[in-house]
Formats: C-alpha cells, structure tokens, sequence
C-alpha cells in the first residue's frame, strides 16, 4: 500500500505542534512524569456484552499515558512502557509502532490537560456497541445511503454499518491475517496491504481507525482519500490529538 511522497509523515507535523505548545506552556522543561502503560482488556473496555474486539481477543492492547493527571490512550499491536519526560518524548524516533503509540498516547494526555480534547480515554461496558449505533446513523443522516468503506475492522461498527447500509455498501479492510479472506456479517474482509485503494475508489465515504497512525499506514490512506475527494472520518481515541492539531474530523460519540 506504501506510495511515495515527499510530504512530512502526519505525525512528524503534529509533533511541531505539540513542541510548540509545551514550549508555550512551560512543560517542556517541566518535572513532568509521562507514563504508558499497558491495560488489560478489562481496564480498557471494561464487559461489553460481545466479545470479539480485538483487544479482547488480544490481538491489540491499549497503552495509557498520564500527564499531571490527565490521560491518554492510544491502541497497538506493539505495546510498550515507558517513563520520562514530554522534552523526551518529543525525541522518539518515530519509526517503530511502540514508539508511535507513545508519542500519540501522549500527545491524547497533554491536549486533554491543556483542555483542547475530550475522549482520550476509552469508553467501557455496553459504550462501544452504542457508539457503532450512534457512528451509523450519523453516516446515514449526514450521507444518505451511501456506500461506506471501513478501514480497520471494529466488528460492532461493521455489523452496524451493514444493518444500516446493507452488505452490498459496505467493503472493509484489515491488517490482521485471521481476518483477510473471511465473511464477516456478510462482508468480504480485504487485505489492507493491497486493497485499501480498492476499497477507498468504491467508496463513498470513508471510516479510518485512529490505530492507522500508530501502525504506520495513516499516512498512505490519508493522501488517497484526498486524491480521490472521498470524505473520510476518524474513528476512536487513538486520534483524539491528531484530528485536533489537523482539523480532521474524528467520530467518537463514547470517549471518555
């Protein structure tokens, strides 16, 4: 899926902004703890009733970040810990996905200190199938009976999306191998490798998991969105920050 271009990563830019504001601030310098640390499934989400999200069946992990008190989460296949300062933070080479889930777990918590976010922290309990509800019909308010691709699969969204759209209007793809290959609700699951250009040109509006800007592919999917003029949406805590510094619109009716 990896095209070329000279433009700076997505995350490159946000972390000019988040410098710029610490500095503005005085928390660059500042005796500030920074904290991630990885969360059960339970401390994550909590028990919703289904059970097949991901981070349930452990195939991705939430990490949280603290800053003066304030918390971020961001999710990942590659959790990690880490503990310093924002100044260090700042200086991760951002080239690995554990790295990348720090910086946007942080970036979540300072911006929610600095009251500029709200919904950096994931909804629990029975909130994640309400909010696949609430994310389908705001598409079918907004759009009317459109065809939507979802990038990332989230099996509450997806099951919504094809009770509201139909299976016909709704294509998905995914990274995880068990997924590629397989009917889910009626929908072919697509190698999101090589299928998301597919997916994005028979589109009518697009619904892209934050986790893209920790696994590396954002960037890629957010160029062919807007080469195609397809209208495109975030969904989750993940991008909580980066939707904020961007201006790009996120839908996460539930975040908390």
């Amino acid at each position: 899926m990896s095209t070329v271009s000279n433009e700076p990563s997505v995350l490159e830019v946000c972390r000019g902004f988040l410098r710029d504001i610490v500095e503005q601030e005085s928390l660059l310098d500042a005796h500030v703890s920074v904290v991630a640390k990885t969360l059960a499934p339970e401390e994550a989400i909590g028990t919703p009733g289904r059970r097949d999200f991901p981070i349930i069946m452990g195939k991705e992990r939430v990490i949280e970040a603290i800053v003066l008190e304030a918390r971020g989460h961001a999710f990942t296949d590659s959790p990690g810990e880490f503990d310093g300062t924002i100044g260090e933070v700042l200086e991760l080479e951002l080239d690995t996905s554990q790295s990348r889930a720090v910086f946007v777990a942080t970036l979540n918590a300072v911006l929610r200190h600095l009251e500029r976010v709200s919904g950096t922290v994931h909804c629990r309990d029975e909130d994640p199938e309400l909010c696949a509800g609430e994310i389908a019909t705001l598409l079918l308010d907004r759009y009317g009976r459109v065809t939507v691709g979802l990038i990332g699969m989230n099996p509450a969204i997806a099951e919504c999306l094809v009770g509201t759209f139909g299976e016909t209007r709704v294509h998905i793809t995914d990274l995880n191998p068990d997924n590629i290959g397989q009917l889910k609700f009626g929908v072919e699951m697509w190698d999101g490798n090589d299928r998301t250009r597919d997916l994005i040109e028979s589109s009518d509006v697009l619904v892209v998991t934050g986790t893209t800007l920790v696994n590396g592919t954002f960037d890629d999917i957010y160029r062919m969105a807007r080469d195609a003029r397809k209208p495109s949406l975030l969904y989750g805590v993940t991008a909580a920050g980066v939707s904020e510094l961007l201006g790009i619109e996120r839908i996460c009716p539930r975040g908390r």
